[in-house]
């Protein structure tokens, strides 16, 4: 008997799931859902849970540039920058190309340009070509030609070569008279760089009067360096003959006022914008007179830098 009722209890348990199926199934049709069984629904939401979405919702005030409003501040913040940020450096490239040039335009030679440039700079009575540089157009502009291509164009090669050879013919100048020591080379380093920035202020101050000083610092640190190759000829004859230092320092002096001179009158005259045609000449006279304490002060090779 109690068989009996467990079976009729299950028969009706079964028609009970049997009939919810149907309801459901109808529902899920008349809404346009797919078709799943309640013991599916159960599975799904079961193994559902604690699972975080696919494709989370972006938080619309967790990002300051959200929306529409984002890109014209972006678009706005990104023109301000970039102008300022390009016409800063259009200025500062301007001012550098203005004032020191291309490092690497100054080195480069080759053996010929050095050989000539020696004779221009030793015995400037015999060059008998022209003392203008050679300009060629580049990107829309007319620009200098190197060195290598121009016996009137400055370079730092044989100013730094000439400065080197200087300090060593110095140091064995003193070691001659047994004065040398690693502390008196030290001050003829010194003591020429002295030198060479004195020659710069004064072809600088020489621009500076005629009211203008745009020409490229490093033009005027070649040109101021070509002192050292005079000063290599004075100490080496002195080196070898001690009477031959005076007349070579005076060559020296005078064909080195000679060069500077026609450089300023021909090259760097012609790069400024005007200048007083009244100073003219006392300004290259002041160049010309100037080498001579310059190379007196540096031909005298001393432990003492000062004199």
């Amino acid at each position: 008997m109690d068989s009996v009722v467990m079976i009729n209890d299950c028969t009706s348990r079964h028609r009970c799931w049997v009939t919810l199926d149907r309801i459901v199934r109808k529902s899920e049709k008349r809404c346009g859902f797919a078709s799943r069984s309640p013991i599916d629904f159960a599975s799904e939401m079961y193994n559902n849970v604690g699972a975080q979405p696919a494709n989370p919702q972006p938080n619309p005030f967790g990002n300051t540039f959200y929306g529409a409003g984002s890109g014209l501040i972006r678009g706005g913040l990104g023109a301000y920058g970039e102008k300022i940020l390009g016409s800063s450096s259009d200025y500062v490239q301007s001012n550098i190309s203005r004032y020191f040039s291309d490092p690497q335009y100054y080195f480069q030679v080759n053996d010929q340009y050095v050989r000539n440039k020696l004779k221009v700079v030793l015995f400037p009575f015999l060059h008998r070509g022209h003392w203008t540089r050679i300009t060629e157009p580049v990107g829309g502009r007319l620009s200098y030609k190197p060195p290598i291509y121009d016996i009137n164009a400055p370079d730092l090669y044989i100013p730094f070569m000439a400065f080197g050879t200087y300090v060593v013919l110095a140091g064995f100048s003193l070691g001659r008279h047994g004065k040398f020591s690693p502390e008196a080379l030290n001050w003829l380093f010194i003591k020429g760089l002295l030198g060479w920035l004195v020659q710069v202020i004064i072809l600088k101050v020489t621009l500076f009067l005629l009211g203008s000083g745009e020409a490229p610092l490093l033009d005027l640190v070649a040109y101021a360096g070509y002192t050292f190759t005079g000063l290599c000829l004075a100490v080496l004859g002195r080196i070898m003959w001690n009477y031959s230092y005076y007349f070579l320092m005076l060559w020296t002096c005078v064909c080195m006022g000679v060069f500077l001179v026609k450089t300023m009158k021909r090259v760097l005259f012609a790069e400024v914008r005007s200048y007083d045609s009244s100073k003219h000449h006392y300004l290259l006279l002041f160049i010309a007179l100037a080498q001579f304490p310059v190379f007196t002060w540096l031909g005298n090779v001393s432990v003492n830098w000062l004199i």
